[in-house]
């Protein structure tokens, strides 16, 4: 029978690589995303693979809770949620923040990692693993990023207490700590970051893929891989 990976945010970038790789690795691939249009797009790329695609907006708890449920219709147990879903803001110093903006990258990075969480735990066991998706802006503060780098630090400290409650579970939790990545997410506040000195999704992807597979004994706690942006 085939491992399960749930993965949010996975119609795109490092989501989408994520799934690619855990499906061509024997893996039954479960996507999320906001965006039917690109969610289906994705499910395309996949459909080759045992890969399903579900709509779930991470800052619903009732889509969340709609999601798992429909995963339980298919499968006892998951064996692997990324975190991954994620949203940045335009550079802004904070007296110049919108509140609206805030909270749309507050709900959804580090709510919306907490609300997947709270519902898959329910169908993991021991030996399964958590993996979230925070970017190397967890630990290192970038001018004009307050609300990213609050949702980031905030959402590492979740990984790091969501390790603890789960140990004597079996159940493994690892912070993925990417550094500059070509994704579309630059777009979202540097458009002409150079993106020919960045690594690809697919490497970051297949690095994930690696400390997964180690043995369950193993000490892996965080995954980095990649350069600071401040190196671009």
């Amino acid at each position: 029978m085939s491992k399960v990976a749930v993965i949010t945010g996975g119609s795109r970038g490092i989501g989408l690589a994520m799934a690619q790789v855990f499906a061509k690795n024997g893996y039954a691939v479960v996507i999320t995303g906001r965006d039917a249009k690109r969610l289906q797009d994705a499910a395309d790329i996949l459909k080759k693979y045992q890969a399903t695609a579900i709509p779930c907006d991470v800052r619903d708890p009732a889509s969340v809770e709609k999601l798992f449920q429909e995963i339980g219709k298919h499968h006892a147990t998951i064996d692997l949620l990324i975190n991954n879903a994620g949203v940045a803001h335009a550079l802004a110093p904070v007296d110049q923040l919108p509140v609206e903006t805030w909270k749309e990258v507050i709900d959804t990075n580090l709510t919306g990692t907490f609300l997947v969480t709270r519902a898959a735990l329910a169908l993991m066991r021991a030996g399964g693993t958590i993996v979230n998706n925070l970017s190397i802006a967890a630990v290192t503060p970038f001018p004009g990023m307050s609300a990213y780098n609050a949702s980031k630090f905030g959402a590492l400290g979740f990984t790091q207490a969501l390790r603890e409650d789960l140990r004597k579970r079996g159940i493994r939790v690892l912070a993925l700590l990417p550094g500059a990545t070509d994704t579309d997410i630059w777009g979202q506040f540097w458009a002409e970051a150079p993106k020919e000195k960045m690594i690809s999704a697919e490497t970051v992807a297949e690095a994930v893929l690696h400390a997964v597979s180690a043995p369950a004994n193993t000490s892996i706690d965080e995954i980095r891989i990649g350069p600071a942006a401040g190196v671009l």
